[in-house]
């Protein structure tokens, strides 16, 4: 019996355990493999199932046409809130909820079917002075990859009922990262106030 084919895209199994673990899950009838570069129609035309973790490249509403394979995303957002870029650092400074989305790839970025989903809560007003970009995203990560583990059975047996959400939510380009933030080990209460301030300021 020929094995199904599964695609990785965006972090490399170095930078990811998940990658390894699924192989060793389903290594009897799936074949894992890790693109490193921007996929081409052929390779996804060819697979059975691709999974967008960290990958940097858009897909166009051409090529999503032509794939019949399920594409999956995990995005470290509370879907709808925060498409798109750096959606840690905007949960925080919009005041939305955080947390993790496993959702279906189509036309609208991070806006197809939610499949899977969790809020992370973090008690910024107890932890003001603990807190920095770099320790919740972190948390996110291992958070998101959980429950993909957890979900595994069900994305590669293809049961993605999913739904979309009511609301509206919110998102980012890079582009709308402010000044203020220097670098991610930055205190996040602390860049939160100064934003809000220059904000009202301007």
């Amino acid at each position: 019996m020929n094995k199904k084919i599964c695609i990785f895209l965006g972090y490399s199994p170095k930078k990811t355990k998940i990658i390894n673990k699924i192989k060793k899950k389903y290594i009897k009838s799936w074949e894992i493999k890790y693109i490193k570069k921007k996929i081409s129609l052929k390779a996804a035309k060819e697979s059975d199932l691709i999974i967008s973790y960290g990958y940097r490249h858009i897909f166009t509403n051409s090529f999503l046409k032509k794939v019949s394979a399920p594409i999956i995303n995990l995005h470290i957002s509370f879907l709808p809130f925060n498409r798109g870029a750096h959606p840690n650092f905007w949960s925080f400074i919009d005041g939305t909820k955080s947390g993790v989305t496993i959702h279906k790839v189509e036309k609208k970025i991070d806006g197809g079917k939610i499949l899977f989903r969790k809020e992370v809560k973090f008690n910024l007003g107890k932890l003001k002075r603990k807190l920095t970009f770099t320790k919740t995203y972190q948390i996110l990560i291992t958070e998101i990859e959980k429950l993909f583990l957890e979900n595994s059975h069900r994305i590669f047996k293809k049961k993605l009922k999913g739904f979309y959400p009511t609301t509206k939510g919110s998102f980012h380009r890079k582009k709308d990262l402010p000044k203020i933030l220097k670098y991610w080990s930055q205190n996040i209460y602390d860049t939160k106030k100064l934003y809000h301030k220059n904000k009202i300021g301007n």
